[in-house]
Order: C-alpha cells, then structure tokens, then sequence
C-alpha cells in the first residue's frame, strides 16, 4: 500500500454504516460490524457479535453452535479489507478486495452465539496491489483462530 495515501492519525468509532461503505459483503455473508481502532497502513481491531440468529448455525451444528472457522477466517479478511480500503483511501469506490490465499490457518477454540469475537489483523507486506496479512480472532482474549494471508485490490468482475 502506498504509504503517501494514508491518513496519519487512527480511526476510532467505525459504525457498521461505515463498514458498510468500505465493503461490498452484506447478508448474510457480512462478518464485520464495526471497528474499534484502524491505523491506517498497519492495523485494525474489528468486532463480530455472533448471535444464535446466524443461518450458519441452523446446520453447524443444531444443538451444539459453533461458527464455523473458514467464516472466522473470512470475518479477518474482510477486516483486513476494510484496512486496506481506508488506508488507500478508496472506502466507497468500486474497487473491491479479494482474498488470494491463506497460509498458517490454526484452529484454537469454539466461537459459539453470544460471543463478541475480536478481529486484530495487522499488514505484514505490501508489493504493488499485492498485500499480505497476519490476522487472529479471540474471544475475551483467547485466540480461537489465526492465520496468515494475501489479498489484493482490484476492479469487480464484470457481469
């Protein structure tokens, strides 16, 4: 990410209206809902509130919920994309992130209803359009899942 693109100072108070015009997810595929603090070109904590009103639990599992970790994992992807949109300054273009790969992806413990799930993703590297993550999720500070990975900025796909 060029660096002469970001804002200086952090980004507090990000409401899901916001998250909202930095991402072009919505439900029931949204997995962010609002932002504690971005400091552009390096790191975001973001917030997921997992209710038992979530489709993913109906078959994952019925009687046991548990959010499913590929949706952890996307839950830190689009953190990091909302990361990257600000820190670019492109927040409500028609440029869009898209995840390329995943690396390290570790599975620590259950997410289920009721819990607010921390999302800290922090850019590792960046080259060109090409940007590296390193990401966690937790809730009350134990890290239920982590993993490394790349995304770029790019045009949407045509229709």
């Amino acid at each position: 990410m060029d660096k002469r693109a970001a804002p200086s100072e952090p980004i507090v108070d990000y409401d899901i209206h916001k998250v909202l015009k930095a991402l072009p997810h919505r439900y029931p595929l949204l997995l962010v809902d609002r932002v504690k603090r971005l400091d552009p070109m390096e790191r975001i904590h973001a917030v997921k509130a997992v209710s038992m009103n979530e489709e993913f639990f109906q078959g994952h599992f019925p009687g046991a919920p548990i959010m499913p970790g590929v949706l952890q994992i996307e839950a830190l992807a689009q953190s990091a994309g909302i990361l990257g949109m600000e820190s670019l300054g492109l927040t409500g273009s028609d440029k869009i992130v898209l995840f390329m790969g995943i690396e390290n992806a570790k599975f620590r413990a259950p997410v289920t209803p009721g819990c607010l799930l921390d999302l800290e993703v922090e850019l590792t590297q960046s080259r060109r359009a090409v940007y590296k993550f390193s990401g966690k999720a937790s809730v009350e500070g134990k890290v239920t899942c982590q993993a490394d990975f790349t995304a770029m900025i790019a045009d949407p796909p045509e229709s």
